[in-house]
């Protein structure tokens, strides 16, 4: 049996999370349906909203059999793509997850199932490209494909292809998912992180395909970013204390920084240019990232890009200082074969 027959005999679930994604689910249901394997199914698993998506949901699924609609009581993404796969991943192959928000490639998935066959590679991974319409949105993803807002991250922005310790989660050999136990459904953010962890403990390779990218939108406003940032922090504070090993210099940087920041301005009164010494240099740096963004982008729009940066990089180090104080975590270890 060659390639191509293995790849259409393969099941495949397709799960996507939502919650009030009416502007777009429509589109993002055709656009991974389209050239998909012929034994495809796709879970929309939503978690109460109140937009209209589940009836639009619905209306697709009434033309097109390979579409079904789940209901999310938990809301959160990783209870929902556990849901999917325990009412209908029975006899699947391989499990894709898929956000509502993100613009795919064409022929996503059939993509995906030949990176995990080429690679045998347990699961997946893929790189984002975020992308803006705003102002603010576009100064937001200008800085979240550099240094200055991901400190390298190879699944944002990155151009390499390679065995990785993490990133945006795409697909899972199916056993590898369930062995693994799928999502823990304690973690509202960072739990394709810890899920990630889990696997590399028990085994298994994770693939960055840098040639299957997405398209993501960020947040629009200042607050919203600011919101999404701290909860990755407080995320990422649970998984590295239950994985001890898996924090990298850029993240452990970031509540470093605050944390200067916050010595700096209490040592004003009494040691004012010393203490004025960090801020000035992180300020600095922030001001030169905005003006080289801008004037690689032709566009004064950039120079926005350090004020996203400053609230993505805050953010997350005080939510990560927070989870440290506030959630409790043990040590993951796995349980005898």
């Amino acid at each position: 049996m060659n390639i191509e027959s293995s790849k259409e005999q393969q099941r495949v679930l397709v799960v996507v999370p939502t919650l009030n994604e009416a502007r777009g689910i429509e589109a993002v249901i055709q656009r991974l349906l389209a050239d998909a394997p012929a034994r495809t199914e796709l879970v929309v698993c939503d978690g109460g909203s109140s937009d209209g998506t589940q009836a639009l949901v619905q209306r697709v699924a009434a033309f097109e059999p390979r579409v079904r609609l789940l209901h999310n009581p938990r809301r959160i993404q990783s209870a929902a793509v556990n849901l999917a796969v325990q009412q209908h991943g029975a006899g699947a192959d391989v499990l894709v997850r898929c956000d509502a928000h993100a613009e795919y490639p064409h022929g996503f998935v059939r993509r995906l199932l030949d990176t995990l066959a080429r690679t045998e590679a347990d699961s997946v991974v893929v790189p984002m490209d975020s992308q803006g319409h705003t102002c603010l949105q576009r100064a937001v993803a200008w800085v979240s494909n550099s240094w200055a807002g991901t400190g390298g991250s190879a699944h944002r922005g990155g151009r390499r292809s390679g065995f990785v310790d993490h990133g945006h989660h795409a697909a899972f050999r199916m056993d590898a998912f369930r062995r693994a136990g799928g999502y823990d459904e304690s973690f509202t953010h960072n739990e394709d992180a810890e899920l990630d962890c889990r696997q590399r403990r028990l085994g298994g390779r994770v693939y960055l395909d840098a040639e299957i990218r997405l398209g993501y939108h960020p947040r629009a406003t200042l607050p919203s970013l600011a919101r999404q940032y701290f909860a990755y922090g407080r995320g990422r504070s649970r998984t590295v204390r239950r994985h001890p090993g898996s924090m990298r210099a850029r993240q452990l940087a970031l509540p470093l920084n605050l944390a200067l920041l916050a010595l700096s301005l209490l040592a004003m009164p009494w040691l004012p240019l010393l203490a004025s010494l960090w801020p000035a240099a992180y300020g600095g740096a922030l001001l030169a990232a905005s003006l080289q963004i801008a004037w690689r982008q032709r566009s004064l729009c950039g120079l926005l890009a350090g004020v996203a940066a400053a609230t993505m990089h805050l953010s997350w180090g005080a939510g990560f200082l927070s989870g440290l104080v506030m959630l409790r975590e043990q040590r993951w270890t796995p349980l005898p074969a």
